[in-house]
């Protein structure tokens, strides 16, 4: 028999409006989220990936070794509105992780939630150490984790009204998805296997469904194309990944950090958002949810992907705890709440870069920066395009004439590419770097900006350190203790030498 718990849940009418108290507290949790996310949007510097994403976007292309198209299109937008602008960067990361936390509430609402659940939802979204601060920056896993949001609302939604537009529409941002990275097939993948478990098994009988899956393969086709010319970049940058992870632990670290990224009081209602799937009775046409974080952790884990990989699936879990949790209310139920939401506060505001810079310590290795990438990937780009700028200028005239600038890594090549103002042309075999281009062959002198010299002197006759780089808080390798070489007498032409040197 259903307990009188269970029947409060109530099933929103799709003609029924918003209760007036809980649009206004979800709108001001948004608010003070997109505050939070304005106030930090000038601070430090361009992260790396940044800097890659304005110099793709000037090489626009259907496809990019290592990402969709997307990305570089939006920054190369937001640099032709405000070029050199640190904000105008970041304002699409801002909005569409405010864009989620309201998304997230309305997922609360799907599965029957009143005001205190959508709240608690919203919350939950917004006090998250790495869902509200991946919104600092534009970031790939920034779009494609508010896309999932999306896309987890859509189908939600479906389940309950079965309005196959709701499909349709959930097609188009899979679509969309796939132009930013290939990780939504995941999702999705996992979604049939629940769905073929616990049902609702008349999804699959549904044409929208796959109409919609033929819609996504037909806007995918010329980046399936690009890849498939230039050999699957992108599906190789897999094993890149998973050794970029063992730094930091590897596949024994992927579940702490998930469940740390997800804050807090998301944390806990990620966990009880799961058992509630799995056993409470009203939200039964959801079960195959519960499913879904499992068989992604499987996933992810199994292929040493990163611990975010699966974020963009929390805000379904975080309503569906929060719906159950809010069906009883009583004092100490009251206290735990608002405790967890002081504690998830303090905690986000702790997360966010707001802390001055002469209080960061340097990070002390390549473990410790890995873990803080986010800080230290943000400094010393400036002061690595004026080393080089310098190494440049202090060579003679008459040997100016054929020199470019080579970089070990994709971050460097892109710092130079939009911050230097006086340098010749920069490669770099990194990344999808490495797919913009080959030094000609005519380019007899290189100015090489990296510290692997047991892999630079074989390309040459000679070579010699004639500059330095160095950031405090700079990444270690790239901003942080880099020589910039002059290096002469290539001993192989460009286009012969450059495919063996490209390198994910």
């Amino acid at each position: 028999m259903t307990d009188i718990a269970e029947t409060r849940v109530r099933q929103p009418d799709s003609s029924e409006g918003q209760p007036p108290f809980a649009v206004v507290g979800v709108g001001a949790i948004a608010i003070v989220a997109a505050i939070a996310l304005l106030a930090s949007a000038g601070r430090y510097g361009f992260f790396g990936d940044e800097l890659y994403f304005i110099s793709a976007g000037r090489r626009l292309a259907v496809s990019y070794a290592d990402q969709g198209p997307l990305l570089p299109a939006i920054a190369r937008l937001m640099d032709l509105i405000a070029p050199g602008s640190l904000v105008a960067q970041r304002i699409p990361a801002m909005l569409v992780t405010v864009a989620a936390v309201l998304i997230s509430a309305q997922i609360a609402r799907e599965f029957g939630g009143a005001r205190n659940a959508q709240l608690l939802t919203a919350a939950a979204y917004a006090t998250s150490p790495f869902l509200l601060v991946q919104g600092t920056q534009l970031a790939t896993n920034t779009v494609d984790t508010a896309l999932w949001v999306l896309i987890s609302w859509l189908l939600i939604r479906w389940v309950r009204t079965r309005h196959d537009s709701l499909l349709l529409s959930a097609s188009l941002a899979t679509a969309l998805d796939m132009q930013v990275k290939w990780l939504i097939p995941f999702f999705w993948i996992a979604v049939a296997i629940g769905v073929a478990i616990y049902g609702p098994r008349d999804l699959f009988r549904r044409p929208a469904l796959w109409l919609g899956a033929v819609l996504v393969f037909c806007v995918t086709v010329p980046s399936l194309i690009w890849q498939s010319a230039h050999d699957w970049p992108q599906l190789r940058l897999g094993a890149v990944v998973a050794e970029e992870q063992a730094t930091v632990g590897g596949r024994y670290t992927w579940l702490p950090l998930a469940l740390a990224s997800a804050g807090l009081l998301g944390g806990v209602l990620l966990i009880y958002g799961i058992v509630t799937l799995f056993r409470w009775e009203p939200l039964r046409q959801y079960r195959f949810l519960a499913l879904l974080p499992i068989l992604l952790a499987v996933a992810f884990i199994a292929t040493d992907g990163r611990a975010y990989y699966a974020a963009g699936c929390y805000a379904a879990l975080f309503a569906a705890g929060a719906v159950r949790w809010t069906e009883k209310t009583g004092r100490l139920r009251t206290t735990i709440t608002s405790t967890m939401i002081v504690i998830s506060v303090v905690l986000a505001a702790f997360t966010m870069p707001w802390q001055p810079e002469s209080k960061i310590e340097p990070a002390t290795g390549a473990a410790d920066a890995g873990l803080s990438i986010g800080v230290y990937g943000k400094f010393g780009w400036p002061e690595l395009a004026a080393a080089t700028s310098a190494a440049y200028r202090s060579l003679p005239e008459a040997d100016r004439a054929n020199v470019v600038v080579i970089t070990d890594s994709y971050w460097q090549a892109s710092a130079l590419d939009v911050l230097g103002t006086d340098l010749p042309a920069v490669y770099s075999p990194s990344r999808g770097f490495g797919y913009f281009g080959t030094p000609p062959d005519t380019a007899t002198t290189v100015l090489w900006v990296g510290n692997d010299e047991s892999e630079v002197r074989p390309l040459f006759g000679s070579i010699t350190p004639i500059g330095r780089a160095d950031a405090r808080l700079g990444f270690p390798g790239s901003t942080r203790d880099v020589t910039i070489w002059r290096c002469d007498q290539p001993r192989a032409p460009w286009s012969e030498v450059w495919p063996g040197l490209m390198k994910l």
